[in-house]
């Protein structure tokens, strides 16, 4: 059967599993997983490997591992990726995916964290850079400055965000607009270089270069 992504945003797990995530992250006082993230990393990572060419099948498994690849967070935050994978499988064979999809997404899914993830297929690149360009102020739910830590000050003085696909030149490149008397370009760094070279990984698995630019200078 093919399976889509409109099928499994549909499915009534797949809808709690993201709402507890989210909740469950709110809780331990982290930036916003819900919905708008999940929806967010699905688009991109489906539009990235469409830039490059590849098959559409293969950009909507991408799409639908996007989606539920924080899921795992319903459980528990550490080895949140593994644990997403284990819930999926179940969802996705109810629905009756062929089993070498399921693979693939379960694959992506389960590398998508920088302490233990690689990019270990198409699908599994795409998803890591498109979940970690997710920088943005939308994503923070503590509106009061006096109370941000560092991963909230990074966020809230990202403005701007965008991951652009040159097929061309086999360029992904990362913008940034980041607000510097909110949060110096250091401290971005400090918390997210492992994200970015992780993404550098992804990039040349699906052979392309990673560029990171921040206030439109070049920093990767």
């Amino acid at each position: 059967m093919v399976v889509k992504l409109d099928d499994v945003k549909r499915h009534p797990f797949v809808d709690a599993f993201v709402a507890q995530a989210d909740a469950n992250l709110a809780a331990l006082g982290y930036t916003e997983h819900g919905k708008r993230h999940v929806g967010l990393v699905s688009s991109i990572a489906r539009n990235i490997l469409l830039d490059l060419d590849y098959p559409e099948r293969t950009a909507e498994l991408a799409a639908i591992a996007g989606y539920l690849h924080d899921i795992g967070n319903s459980v528990s935050r550490v080895h949140h990726g593994p644990i997403a994978a284990l819930l999926v499988a179940p969802i996705l064979k109810e629905m009756q995916m062929p089993p070498a999809e399921i693979a693939q997404v379960l694959s992506a899914i389960g590398n998508h964290e920088e302490e233990t993830g690689h990019p270990v297929n198409a699908v599994s690149a795409a998803l890591i850079l498109a979940d970690k360009s997710d920088v943005h102020r939308t994503r923070i739910r503590n509106k009061e400055l006096v109370a941000f830590d560092i991963h909230d000050r990074v966020n809230y003085a990202a403005v701007k965000s965008s991951l652009e696909v040159n097929k061309d030149e086999r360029i992904i490149r990362l913008r940034l607009t980041i607000e510097t008397e909110i949060c110096p370009i250091m401290e971005y760094f400090e918390i997210f270089l492992q994200r970015m070279l992780m993404c550098r990984r992804a990039a040349e698995f699906l052979d392309c270069e990673f560029k990171l630019d921040i206030n439109d200078t070049q920093l990767l």
